[in-house]
């Protein structure tokens, strides 16, 4: 059973920061693209930054220059450092992954979603 387990989320002051990780376990064959989304209230959940199996990454335009996401491939772990939060960053973040089992001998590969972790900024 494969599973991504989040952790880091919690309540913090506008201005403050705040390193979100999520972990991979189970058993797999690889681990291929990871990212970040939220959602907010009476929101649609949004992708906040993505990474790439060779550490390419993409930001939505409202984090640019305040989050940062990684991986360490050793750890089947990704994380988002959140520096300078405001308000408007309050949601609940979900991890996502493309994660490749062999079934039967075949690779098989799927979309595994994080249980979800607030993230609640208050002014």
């Amino acid at each position: 059973q494969v599973q991504l387990v989040e952790s880091g989320g919690g309540l913090v002051q506008a201005g403050g920061s705040l390193r979100l990780s999520c972990a991979a376990s189970g058993t797999f064959f690889g681990i291929g693209p990871m990212a970040w989304y939220r959602q907010a209230p009476g929101e649609q959940r949004e992708l906040v930054a993505s990474i790439s199996t060779s550490y390419s990454t993409k930001y939505a335009d409202s984090v640019k220059g305040r989050f940062t996401i990684s991986r360490d491939h050793a750890k089947n772990t990704v994380y988002l450092q959140m520096n300078s939060l405001k308000p408007e960053d309050t949601a609940v973040y979900y991890c996502w992954s493309k994660i490749v089992k062999i079934v039967k001998s075949i690779q098989e590969s799927n979309d595994y979603w994080g249980q979800g972790t607030q993230v609640t900024v208050f002014s």
